[in-house]
């Protein structure tokens, strides 16, 4: 082919500005399934999935054909006229999302979604006579990098160097249910959910009453895999409940299939009034999309939102293909089989491995968190980076995140094969264990 990665990297360097993260000196060509290859022909296992985007696999010839057919046929309208795909799209989620909702509205990405869910749940609030309605998130969250987006996210190194633009009024943050690092000092089972009474308390002492919403992600991806207690999230429902606030579920990374249900909420029963989709929604396209219950959704009059390209027939049609082989190949069962293996897998390692402080997961989305030591739980960053350079090295792409930067990602698309999962833990186990000696 005549390409080099380090001619290409050297060439990307001269015009690409400077703000993405720490990028990995890897030049992905093509991708099938759950492998990827290289400019220079070497293959690689992805256990990141494009930032947990891939569940249905690279490449999927079905969302491959959807497009090509949408493509020849229609790419771009606008919603302000009508076309059958997106229809189809909204058809398709109202058979699939939590009870309750309804409405859809289909955005770009995940930020945007939430910044439309927010939006929506402010303009319900006012309808309800809260003019000054806030909105409660929680520490140790990710929503997105926009302004209101990024002030909802509750990690500063998101943050720093710009002022308010990461600084929307009204947004209050509440303690996350980190239970390997609790925030309260206290320990679970013991504890009671202090988190969730937390919770309470900021309603009381840091709002003015009016809270239009609280959001949450079921699980915390950027913060680190931080699976809650199994009561606190519909006591944190109830709580909402209580005080008249909308219950957002942001499940732009946990949604379709990845945590071992269609959504996350299914683990816990939840039925939020407003909830947020994208990356894997358009299996490798982008979109996001907003749903929500009937009497929340009223509160939009026409033009209070919109989005030129949000409801693009290509991405829909890629959506489409991407929910019915979800569905078809039971992609989240799979995920919760594959998942649950892998989390024994790792659990068991720890006895040798003494870097792993804690392991925690829902199906095909874990966090393995390195510590320098168990007692003192010193987050291990740089043998975080260091796993992935030597994963990388034998093949294996895995993803490094959590608010210390030391939590190992593993959250690969949800067509892997047993095999390559089992023989790609083993390499990530023998890995952690060398790197400590």
């Amino acid at each position: 082919m005549g390409r080099s990665a380090s001619e290409i990297i050297e060439r990307d360097s001269r015009l690409f500005m400077r703000c993405y993260p720490a990028r990995t000196k890897l030049v992905i060509a093509r991708g099938r399934g759950a492998e990827v290859w290289d400019v220079e022909g070497k293959r690689y296992l992805d256990l990141f999935s494009g930032i947990a985007v891939n569940n249905v696999g690279h490449c999927h010839p079905r969302v491959v054909e959807a497009i090509r057919r949408q493509s020849e046929e229609l790419i771009h309208t606008s919603m302000l006229y009508y076309n059958e795909t997106v229809l189809k799209l909204a058809e398709k989620l109202a058979g699939i999302v939590p009870s309750g909702l309804s409405r859809f509205f289909f955005a770009n990405s995940g930020a945007e979604a939430v910044e439309g869910a927010v939006k929506l749940a402010k303009k319900y609030a006012a309808k309800r006579g809260m003019g000054g309605a806030q909105v409660i998130a929680l520490d140790c969250s990710f929503h997105g990098r926009t302004s209101l987006a990024l002030t909802l996210t509750g990690q500063k190194k998101y943050k720093q160097g710009l002022g308010n633009f990461a600084n929307s009024p009204g947004v209050v943050h509440a303690p996350s249910p980190y239970c390997y690092r609790c925030p309260l000092g206290l320990r679970y089972p013991e504890c009671g959910i202090a988190c969730a009474d937390a919770l309470e308390r900021v309603f009381e002492f840091r709002t003015s009453g009016e809270v239009a919403a609280v959001i949450v992600e079921p699980v915390q991806g950027e913060g680190g895999i931080i699976v809650p207690p199994d009561e606190y999230l519909p006591r944190v429902q109830s709580i909402c409940r209580e005080h008249g606030a909308a219950f957002i579920v942001d499940e732009v990374q946990t949604g379709l299939g990845r945590t071992g249900k269609i959504f996350a909420a299914e683990h816990w029963g939840l039925e939020p009034d407003i909830m947020t989709m994208a990356k894997a929604l358009g299996g490798g396209l982008p979109i996001g999309a907003i749903a929500a219950r009937e009497e929340v959704a009223n509160a939009f009059e026409a033009g209070d939102h919109f989005s030129t390209f949000g409801g693009n027939p290509v991405s829909c049609a890629a959506a489409i293909a991407a929910i019915d082989v979800l569905i078809d190949e039971k992609l989240h069962e799979r995920a919760e089989k594959l998942g649950n293996l892998l989390l024994k897998m790792f659990r068991n390692a720890q006895d040798e491995a003494e870097l792993i402080g804690d392991v925690r997961g829902k199906g095909l989305m874990i966090g393995i968190e390195l510590v320098k030591d168990r007692e003192g739980k010193q987050p291990a960053s740089d043998e975080a980076s260091k796993t992935s350079e030597e994963a990388l090295k034998k093949g294996i792409i895995i993803g490094v995140g959590g608010v210390k930067k030391n939590v190992i990602r593993i959250q690969p698309p949800l067509v892997i094969t047993e095999e390559q999962a089992q023989k790609a833990a083993e390499e990530i186990i023998a890995i952690i264990k060398q790197i400590k000696k």
